[in-house]
């Protein structure tokens, strides 16, 4: 698997791999086998940021990270999760019309169907959510 690598600043690492499974596999892959030098590693929609304890570690990173390619792993045991919710929000209509749902089969796939935390948001305890 080709993914595009871009510098963020001085010390960092953007893997572009274009689908949410690939960024997950790589998260999980360098989480369990971190880089030499390497801080921390944060997992988004399609893309996983590497970030390094220095330039050099940076510039290393880059030439292995081009030529990984991380196997699917088993995933843990999850742990779930159920969250209480109540349809009555401004814009449940509007959001029923926009899918071509009435707003009984709206609220029956949402609660029929069961969602993944794929990865924190940009506020804290905001996890992106996926089928």
């Amino acid at each position: 698997m080709s993914a595009a690598i871009h510098r963020v600043g001085t010390r960092a690492l953007l893997v572009e791999l274009g689908e949410l499974d690939l960024a997950l596999r790589w998260h999980a892959h360098l989480s369990a086998h971190p880089l030499p030098g390497q801080r921390e590693v944060i997992a988004a929609a399609a893309t996983v940021l590497v970030v390094l304890d220095s330039a050099r570690h940076a510039e290393r990173a880059a030439r292995t990270l081009g030529s990984l390619n991380p196997q699917a792993t088993t995933a843990s045991s999850p742990r779930e999760v159920e969250v209480k919710v109540i349809y009555d929000g401004p814009d449940l209509e509007s959001t029923a019309d926009l899918l071509g749902l009435s707003r009984e089969e709206l609220i029956a796939w949402h609660t029929g169907t069961r969602w993944r935390a794929a990865f924190g948001g940009f506020a804290p305890g905001f996890a992106y959510c996926v089928p």
